[in-house]
């Protein structure tokens, strides 16, 4: 997948994140060259997950029909949510304006997300 995701100008452009596995059918994304995190734009897939150095799931993004960042849940640090900074089981919703993509506040996982995406984070959350 070549710059954050997306295609430049209708000319590929150097690849800088790679298909490492998959965890229950959705990519696990691995960064080239120093990328980290994970694309804003999805063209083969409509989510993704990126892995701690330990193995554990830290982000799962999820994308619209047109490709676009919609969501993310992630267990880290987020201090609006634990000043210590211990990890705990959040997400933001994304959004687009104009050409902007903005990033929503953190919030803490709902009930039915702790349900569905718990399995990938590693414990049970319900």
């Amino acid at each position: 997948m070549g710059g954050r995701g997306t295609y430049a100008s209708g000319n590929n452009v150097p690849y800088t994140y790679r298909t490492t596995m998959k965890i229950g059918g959705i990519k696990v994304l691995e960064g080239i060259g120093g990328t980290h995190g994970l694309p804003e734009e999805a063209h083969s897939s409509n989510a993704y997950i990126q892995l701690n150095k330990d193995g554990t799931v830290r982000t799962m993004r999820f994308y619209d029909s047109q490709h676009r960042l919609r969501y993310e849940i992630a267990y880290h640090g987020e201090r609006n949510l634990d000043p210590s900074g211990r990890p705990v089981l959040h997400y933001h919703v994304y959004g687009i304006t104009g050409k902007a993509n903005w990033h929503g506040e953190a919030r803490k996982a709902t009930r039915a997300m702790r349900k569905r995406y718990g399995k990938y984070f590693g414990r049970s959350w319900t």
